[in-house]
């Protein structure tokens, strides 16, 4: 099973090209890294900082980047480690809390369509994942271990929930409420305690430099990490990411029918027996403390899933942190009724199946393709690009890796919008982008929008100049001063 959780890893990693909005952004931040040297401020382009995340995903990305070259198998390298991470971790917590189990745990964990499937995309998820699963297993050490030197394994989930902290914020702190639940939970709760100070020094230490150097240097960022990024996404659906009352029935539930394919019918076997598990622990410590391991299981899957459920913010890949603790009940579920693996033919077609589906998504034809952009570029216009600016459209920030290092991707507005501090949805109004007068730019914007803009440009003492055709209903098109008539130069 190794050797197929290495193929499923690397196996056509670096095959597709970066799919924008996501992938783009997050890589375009790291390169931005790279190129400026600074590697404590997140920045969308040079002028404009990218404040959504904090930094552990950009520097992956960005340390992968600088050691094996801009390219995609490099900016995904990060997730697919991680991946391989969550399996072995996933292997160590189940032979601690059934022995026998692991293998079918690991093999579980692998070949789940979610979690193969997530290994080759660029998010912060599959980082903390990681993170949060190397917490857990930390935690289980310390509590179902032999017993040596539990304190060292508390410093060691303090240390997980500190890179998941620096990889989503708050979201990384999810196993704290699962192991302080437990511990209450248990007969012994009064001898055993999660809440150190060493634990916590050491939390600070690594989770929290990071945050106090940056808003220290950019006032307000405090409130706007507080207000909008936890509190915005918590209580609204400002995002739009599926905040309806219903949201998380149209998100999660197929995300776990359809994500733990092909393991789905253990789990549903588990979950119908769920409420005659749970009953005897009411009011029953003794109890409790004898099935252990389940419960810390299922608080380790419901008590996050209830919160995520009742936050607005939705989305199948915020589960993902969740998933080592299926495919561990996946596997005391099978250990309890005395089944085994499938046979190996059966999951060596299912592992070709995740492999073609994966190379299918490296040739699948979509205008996300940002390599497919970065050739329209090329072809349209010889020489250098130095920046591609968007007009009132969505920025292809995947063209930052595709076109080369160094290359800034803009997205501007045709009028002048009300200053945001952080985040804006446009880095300037076109005014102050034809005032900046940068050699090697290519512009784009929507074909229906082309009328109205080229008249503005003109009206600004500027001359647009349509590069080709189309693209993907887009126009490509750079600026030139008007008062240098004759002079062929790539500037605006």
């Amino acid at each position: 099973m190794t050797v197929a959780a290495l193929v499923l890893a690397f196996g056509f990693l670096g095959t597709r090209s970066i799919w924008d909005p996501d992938e783009g952004r997050y890589t375009n931040v790291a390169l931005n890294m790279l190129d400026s040297g600074d590697w404590l401020n997140p920045r969308r382009n040079e002028e404009v900082g990218h404040w959504t995340k904090p930094p552990l995903t950009y520097w992956a990305i960005a340390s992968s980047v600088a050691v094996f070259g801009a390219n995609p198998w490099a900016a995904r390298l990060p997730m697919a480690l991680s991946y391989l991470l969550c399996i072995w971790l996933t292997w160590r917590i189940a032979r601690r809390l059934s022995p026998g189990s692991e293998q079918t745990a690991a093999v579980i964990y692998a070949t789940m369509l979610l979690t193969a499937g997530a290994s080759q995309m660029i998010t912060t998820d599959y980082l903390l994942a990681a993170a949060v699963t190397l917490a857990m297993w930390a935690f289980v050490e310390a509590r179902f271990g032999p017993g040596r030197h539990p304190g060292r394994w508390i410093a060691l989930m303090w240390a997980g929930m500190a890179l998941a902290f620096v990889t989503k914020g708050p979201a990384g702190l999810l196993p704290l409420l699962v192991v302080l639940a437990f511990d209450f939970l248990m007969p012994d709760r009064h001898t055993r305690r999660v809440l150190q100070w060493s634990g916590l020094a050491l939390f600070t230490v690594l989770a929290l430099p990071w945050y106090v150097a940056v808003t220290r240097g950019n006032p307000g960022l405090f409130r706007y990490f507080v207000g909008d990024e936890v509190i915005g996404r918590i209580t609204t659906n400002e995002f739009g990411r599926h905040g309806e009352w219903y949201g998380w029935l149209e998100i999660y539930v197929p995300t776990l029918l359809i994500g733990t394919l092909p393991w789905t019918p253990t789990l549903w076997r588990w979950a119908r027996g769920l409420p005659a598990m749970v009953k005897p622990w009411w009011g029953s410590p003794q109890r409790r403390g004898q099935d252990a391991a389940w419960l810390l299981l299922v608080l380790w899957l419901v008590l996050p899933l209830l919160l995520f459920c009742l936050a607005r913010s939705r989305m199948p890949l915020y589960l993902l942190p969740l998933f080592a603790s299926i495919a561990v009940i996946g596997a005391l579920q099978r250990q309890r009724e005395g089944r085994g693996l499938p046979g190996w033919r059966t999951l060596l077609a299912w592992v070709v199946l995740l492999l073609a589906l994966k190379a299918a998504a490296a040739w699948w034809p979509t205008h996300k393709n940002a390599a497919d952009w970065a050739e329209a570029i090329r072809a349209r216009s010889p020489g250098p690009v130095k920046e591609v600016v968007f007009v009132e459209d969505m920025a292809r920030y995947g063209l930052h890796l595709h076109l080369g290092t160094g290359t800034q991707i803009e997205k501007i507005s045709l009028e002048p919008r009300p200053p945001a501090p952080f985040n804006p949805e446009f880095d300037e109004p076109l005014a102050v982008e034809l005032g900046e007068h940068e050699p090697g730019v290519v512009w784009i914007c929507k074909q229906d929008f082309w009328p109205l803009l080229h008249a503005r440009i003109d009206a600004s003492g500027y001359r647009a100049t349509q590069l080709g055709a189309p693209y993907q209903k887009r126009v490509m098109f750079r600026v030139d001063h008007i008062d240098q008539p004759g002079v062929d130069q790539p500037v605006r």
